[in-house]
């Protein structure tokens, strides 16, 4: 075992929540808004419906090899080259995923923030806290998760709580004015971010204690976790309207500039800011942390850690040259993302599934 650390169900869930909302919290409702207008909270709903079947897939499938990892069991189903051809693309696929939340991190503060900071210096500053959380490993990331998700359900309650004199009914009316269509065209972006991405959580599972219990405990955080973006989706259509919502691309950041209470408290985006660095560094980490620690299985070594920093590099590299800016970046996440996403979280897992129980 490469990673002799062990988390408890609590913690497990924790980390599921926190993935589940991680970069979604920021830039789901306006792709929702611009393909179903008012009808986004629906796709919302429909998309966290589909999202617990594809949990129910993974859980399916790691019941078989309870003990071991997503690269472990694709060795042992589909042979021993093969396999490691498999875990390849899975890690290529959550290192993918890295880069691209490292990415959105750095558009986000160089857009909303800190506008004339170069994009290198946030990418390797936050990227350094990643780096050092995965060098100390699976249980102290996750105890830290612990520790800040109570924080961050107290800041989301604040944030709808104050943003409660805002809400107009009148703006997500009439339901369903264009059909079923527009609603099953948003949802289908939405599964692929976060949903598909779930499929990492099957390089952790095995170190959960009372494994038995991680089906229930997976498929509960993902839906407190898609009830967080349900409840986001659903604020900005009520606060903002749904072309305003589409129009922006971070419009649950736009939600806390709304916050006008008696000309004292004003402009508390910063609320949603801290939600999202949070949720965001506990989904980079556990992007991080899979393939280091994948990688080294794969290649039979004894040690993750020396992988840490030579990955660090290049997912800094990779993040820089995958999207020439914050308009691509968005088509690409909008577009292409989800089916590419669909090969790693739906395809290969029946793949894994059907081959196993034939060879069985």
């Amino acid at each position: 075992m490469l990673e002799n650390g062990k988390i408890n169900i609590r913690q497990f869930t924790c980390l599921v929540i926190l993935f589940t909302v991680g970069s979604s919290v920021l830039v789901a409702p306006s792709g929702l808004a611009e393909a179903a207008k008012q009808d986004a909270w629906i796709a919302s709903i429909l998309g966290v419906a589909i999202g617990l079947l594809l949990v129910m897939l993974y859980n399916n499938l790691q019941q078989q090899f309870p003990d071991k990892t997503l690269v472990q069991y694709s060795e042992v189903i589909l042979g021993k080259w093969l396999g490691k051809g498999v875990s390849l693309l899975f890690l290529s696929y959550f290192f993918i995923l890295a880069s691209f939340l490292l990415r959105e991190i750095g558009d986000f503060v160089t857009t909303q923030i800190m506008p004339e900071t170069p994009i290198e210096s946030i990418l390797i500053l936050f990227l350094f806290v990643v780096m050092l959380g995965t060098r100390l490993g699976l249980e102290p990331v996750t105890r830290s998760a612990e520790i800040f998700f109570p924080w961050i359900v107290g800041l989301f309650i604040m944030l709808i709580v104050l943003l409660s004199p805002e809400i107009d009914i009148q703006k997500i009316q009439p339901v369903m004015e264009n059909g079923l269509k527009p609603v099953l065209r948003a949802t289908f972006p939405f599964l692929g971010l976060p949903f598909l991405e779930l499929i990492v959580f099957l390089m952790i599972i095995p170190y959960v204690n009372k494994s038995q219990k991680t089906g229930k405990a997976f498929l509960i955080g993902t839906l407190i976790g898609g009830g967080f973006l349900i409840v986001i989706t659903i604020m900005s259509l009520v606060v903002l309207g749904n072309d305003f919502t589409a129009r922006n691309t971070y419009p649950s950041y736009i939600l806390g500039k709304k916050i006008s209470i008696a000309t004292i408290l004003e402009r508390l985006e910063v609320i949603v800011a801290i939600i999202w660095f949070l949720t965001i560094y506990f989904k980079l980490s556990i992007c991080f942390y899979v393939t280091t620690l994948g990688l080294s299985q794969t290649l039979n070594l004894k040690s993750y850690r020396p992988l840490i920093f030579p990955l660090g590099m290049n997912l800094i590299v990779l993040s820089l040259i995958n999207s020439p800016d914050i308009t691509y970046f968005h088509h690409f996440i909008e577009k292409i993302w989800t089916p590419y996403s669909l090969t790693f979280g739906l395809f290969l897992p029946l793949l894994l599934l059907g081959v196993g129980a034939i060879r069985k």
